[in-house]
């Protein structure tokens, strides 16, 4: 018996009632529920916001859990941080999500996180404006880095540059 599915679409995403833990998105035309993150992983966000809204100045905006769509028809996602520039900010309505992925995205690892579920939603948000895509490992005290199609992995012991904010990121601090 074949089973026939359709592809939700943000507007029937738009109508989902909220759910009491955790957060929905939309994962090519798929509703996938996010579980709420444990403290630890909250604390790596928390560090990595207050670092790049320090490194940034005042020429962008950080986020934890920045809802953005990276592709127009059946995605709604949302960054552990997210950092966009002053003019994309200033470019969304106050009923709308940022139009492509943010030029920085910041994932942090979770048990529950795949090899492929984290490398589908790093090329499609690299295919879709993010200049900048951080892989934090919480585990192995690492942060991955692609910029366009370089990967570079960065220890404690290491700092992070990148064209998005003034001074480097000190891995360590992090973590």
């Amino acid at each position: 018996m074949a089973v026939e599915t359709t592809l939700v679409t943000v507007e029937d995403y738009l109508q989902l009632p909220p759910t009491k833990t955790g957060h929905y998105e939309l994962h090519h035309g798929e509703i996938v529920h996010i579980t709420a993150p444990k403290w630890g992983h909250h604390r790596i966000q928390d560090r990595i916001q207050m670092i790049l809204k320090r490194l940034s100045e005042d020429r962008a905006v950080v986020q934890m859990e920045m809802a953005f769509r990276p592709a127009p028809d059946y995605e709604v996602w949302e960054a552990d941080v997210g950092l966009v520039s002053l003019d994309r900010e200033n470019s969304v309505g106050d009923d709308e999500y940022l139009s492509g992925a943010p030029d920085l995205v910041v994932e942090v690892l979770s048990p529950s996180n795949t090899v492929d579920e984290i490398d589908d939603k790093m090329t499609i948000c690299m295919t879709n404006g993010c200049v900048s895509f951080w892989i934090v490992n919480p585990k192995r005290k690492i942060i991955s880095v692609r910029e366009g199609s370089i990967t570079r992995h960065y220890g404690v012991s290491e700092t992070i540059s990148c064209s998005l904010f003034q001074g480097d990121l000190v891995v360590q601090d992090v973590f």
